[in-house]
């Protein structure tokens, strides 16, 4: 097991990076909003008494402490994976129990990150071939100072294994106990691509929404991916 005090601190400030997300969550007009995220939890009490579900869209707040919560224009797309977390959907770092905000340094990395994780849920699922869910592609600035596993080495072959997770979930677990900010790492599934996985929602910035896009299932892989911004189709190789 990798001791985090052994890994380095890198500064990565990464200008216009990607996160591509489902389209089928609305912002949530809480974090949109320009209320100080102070005042949340008495806007929350206040709201409930007429509007029972709201919790079911802004999740569960106490996840993200005060100090780190955001708001503001596109805040929704910082907030949600920290306050919408379930161990039946795990990622590289988390086991679940706690939200990491996933981005990719170019628009290539977060595409082909997104379909294979995509393309496992498709085979699991037994869906049938065809246009799938939609997406949408989110341009957003990083400046947080990460841990660093872009060095490689045999003691990283494990954590960035393409498949198997548990040793990433728990040097994930063990850095975010030690206040780590998150982490920077290589893609595994674009080579010489990185990728970064914060663990608080202020590591990132000035969020914009860019292309929709929609992805291909031929019952095996993702073989295509739409660009509904500019109609355009293409393949996956």
């Amino acid at each position: 097991m990798i001791d985090p005090a052994s890994l380095p601190v890198s500064p990565i400030q990464w200008r216009g990076v990607v996160r591509i997300i489902r389209s089928i969550f609305p912002p949530v007009d809480l974090f949109e909003d320009i209320a100080d995220p102070a005042d949340w939890p008495l806007l929350i009490a206040a709201e409930q008494k007429t509007n029972p579900r709201l919790m079911e869209t802004i999740g569960n707040l106490d996840l993200v402490p005060p100090d780190r919560r955001v708001a503001g224009a596109g805040a929704s797309w910082l907030m949600a994976p920290f306050t919408h977390v379930s161990r039946d959907r795990p990622s590289r770092f988390s086991d679940g129990s706690f939200g990491v905000l996933h981005v990719g340094n170019r628009f290539e990395v977060a595409l082909l990150e997104t379909v294979h994780h995509h393309a496992r849920f498709m085979l699991a699922t037994a869906q049938p071939p065809g246009w799938t869910s939609q997406f949408r592609e989110i341009v957003l600035d990083v400046d947080a100072e990460l841990h660093d596993l872009r060095a490689g080495g045999d003691e990283m072959t494990a954590v960035l294994d393409p498949v198997d997770y548990s040793q990433s979930q728990q040097l994930g677990a063990r850095l975010r106990d030690a206040a780590s900010e998150g982490v920077v790492y290589p893609s595994v599934r674009c080579p010489g691509g990185e990728c970064a996985g914060l663990f608080y929602p202020d590591g990132a910035s000035q969020p914009m929404q860019g292309r929709h896009l929609d992805y291909h299932w031929n019952g095996e892989r993702v073989d295509l991916y739409r660009d509904r911004s500019a109609g355009e189709v293409y393949r996956i190789v």
